[in-house]
C-alpha cells in the first residue's frame, strides 16, 4: 500500500497543544522529510528552560492524547502488522524502515510504530541490532532459534546454507532470514552461506580470504589480476603473492589460479603428468596424458609434450606409450 507517512504525522500533530507538538517534532525530527536524528530530552529541556523529566512527561501526555486519534489510521497500523507477520513478527529496524516506504520518511515511520501498543522496539545491544516486533512471543521464538543455530554452527565449524539451517526447525526461509539479520554473532555472505561473524569465509578481512570468496562466487579459475579487481586491491602483484603462498589456491596456468577443493592438485605440469600415470597404473598414450593433464592445467598441449620428453622423469615404450622412469 502507498501511504503518505509525512502527511499522516502532520495531521496527528495538529490535534496536540503547541508545546506537546513541539516536543514530538523535535524528539522524532518529524519536521524533516529526510532521516535526521531527533533531539534529546535534555537539549529540549534546556531550550524550554525545564527539566528533562518534565519534557518526558510532556512527551508521554502527547502520546496519550494521540492514542484515540491514531485509531483513524487503523489501516496503516494493520499494514505494518501484516508486513511484520510475513517475517515471523520481527524485523531488523534498518531493513523495516527501508522496506515500508522505500527508504523515505524513516523518522515518521519510527514515530508511527512507537505510537501504538501493537509494536515493540528492542534497542541495539552487543549481540543484536535494533529491531521491531509485534509481540514478545516473536522475540522469544527468534532468540531461541538464533541460539540454536549459533550452537549448531559452532559444532559444525563451517558455514551453512539457509536450507541446511532451516532443517533445525519448522520456520520458513523468510522468517528464519529475518531472525538471523538481527544477530551480530551470525552473518551471511554473498554466497548465501551463514556462519559466525569472525569466520574469514563470512567476514573476510585479509586479502587471501577475500580472494577465496571471490573464487567461490565465480566458480571458475581466475587470473590474479581479475582477483585483484574483485577484491578491490589496487596492486595485482600483492594478490599474486598471497595466492601463491596459500595452499587453498593452485596455480593452474600462467598467473591463473583455481581452488584446491575443486580437485586441482598442486605442483608443476611435470608433477601432474607423474600423478596421471601413477593413477592409471600403466603406460599411457600421449593423447590420454594430454587430455587428463589439461583438466588440471590451463596450458597448451605442446607444453605437456615438452614435459613428456624429459627423460629424467619419463620413458617412451616400444608401443609408443609413456611411463615413469624408475629411480
Amino acid at each position: 500500500m502507498d501511504f503518505n507517512y509525512y502527511q499522516i504525522c502532520e495531521k496527528l500533530l495538529k490535534t496536540l497543544p503547541e508545546k506537546q507538538k513541539e516536543v514530538l517534532l523535535r524528539r522524532f525530527a518529524l519536521g524533516s522529510k529526510d532521516c535526521k536524528k531527533g533531539e534529546t530530552l535534555e537539549s529540549i529541556g534546556k531550550n524550554f528552560n525545564i527539566t528533562r523529566e518534565r519534557v518526558r512527561q510532556i512527551e508521554t501526555d502527547a502520546f496519550s492524547r494521540l492514542d484515540q486519534e491514531a485509531k483513524k489510521y487503523s489501516k496503516v497500523f494493520q499494514y505494518f502488522r501484516d508486513f511484520l507477520k510475513k517475517t515471523g513478527g520481527l524485523r531488523k529496524e534498518e531493513i523495516l524502515l527501508n522496506e515500508l516506504a522505500g527508504g523515505k520518511f524513516k523518522n515518521q515511520l519510527y514515530f508511527l510504530l512507537s505510537l501504538t501498543e501493537g509494536f515493540a522496539r528492542f534497542g541495539e545491544t552487543k549481540d543484536f541490532y535494533s529491531f521491531w516486533v509485534t509481540d514478545k512471543k516473536s522475540w522469544q521464538t527468534a532468540e531461541k532459534n538464533i541460539n540454536l543455530i549459533y550452537d549448531k554452527l559452532k559444532k559444525t565449524a563451517k558455514p551453512l546454507k539457509l536450507k541446511e539451517i532451516s532443517n533445525l526447525n519448522s520456520l520458513n526461509s523468510e522468517t528464519l532470514n529475518s531472525f538471523l539479520e538481527i544477530s551480530k554473532k551470525i552473518q551471511g555472505n554473498k554466497q548465501g552461506l551463514f556462519g559466525l561473524k569472525e569466520w574469514p569465509e563470512i567476514n573476510p578481512k585479509r586479502i587471501k580470504d577475500k580472494a577465496f570468496l571471490a573464487f567461490k562466487e565465480s566458480q571458475k579459475p581466475l587470473h590474479f589480476a581479475q582477483v585483484a579487481t574483485l577484491v578491490g586491491q589496487a596492486l595485482p602483484q600483492t594478490v599474486h603473492n598471497e595466492l601463491i603462498k596459500d595452499p587453498r589456491f593452485v596455480l593452474v596456468g600462467r598467473g591463473t589460479y583455481a581452488l584446491k577443493e575443486w580437485g586441482y592438485e598442486p605442483g608443476m605440469v611435470k608433477d601432474v603428468i607423474l600423478k596421471v600415470i601413477k593413477t592409471a597404473g600403466k603406460p599411457l598414450k600421449k593423447e590420454e596424458i594430454i587430455a587428463k593433464t589439461l583438466k588440471q592445467r590451463m596450458v597448451k598441449a605442446n607444453t605437456v609434450l615438452l614435459n613428456l620428453s624429459n627423460k629424467k622423469y619419463f620413458l617412451k615404450t616400444q608401443e609408443g606409450r609413456y611411463t615413469i622412469r624408475e629411480a
